[in-house]
């Protein structure tokens, strides 16, 4: 008797879990994914920890990137002006502790490397 009040329940149970079913139609304007990728593009250091190896011109600077990706292969890299100049920057590092890791084996081989505190993030108000 039990088995079978047992059985029913269960069986009641499942017929409601499958009726579960539906879908969903999102329509938003197609500059959104525009607006989000400049929003990304502009705050994607933003809250990092990064190496500064060198800075100059852009052939000098091209010249150390090239280095630094043969000498850091796996890390995050990339060429940023600030005028009038040139930076090489080198990794995306969410903590201090990771940041001065990497830094002291960074200065290794590029001994006027600076260690750049995240830029802080400015709320409109």
């Amino acid at each position: 008797m039990k088995t079978a009040v047992f059985s029913i329940i269960l069986l009641g149970l499942t017929t409601q879990v499958l009726a579960q079913e539906g879908q969903v139609t999102i329509q938003q304007d197609p500059k959104i994914k525009e607006l989000v990728k400049l929003y990304t593009k502009v705050h994607e250091n933003t809250g990092y920890y990064q190496i500064q190896v060198g800075f100059g011109n852009y052939n000098r600077a091209q010249e150390l990137l090239d280095q630094v990706e043969i000498d850091f292969p796996n890390w995050y890299s990339k060429i940023e002006f600030e005028s009038p100049t040139y930076r090489v920057r080198l990794g995306r590092f969410r903590t201090k502790l990771e940041a001065e890791r990497k830094y002291l084996e960074v200065r290794k081989k590029y001994p006027d490397a600076m260690l750049l505190k995240p830029e802080e993030k400015k709320s409109k108000s």
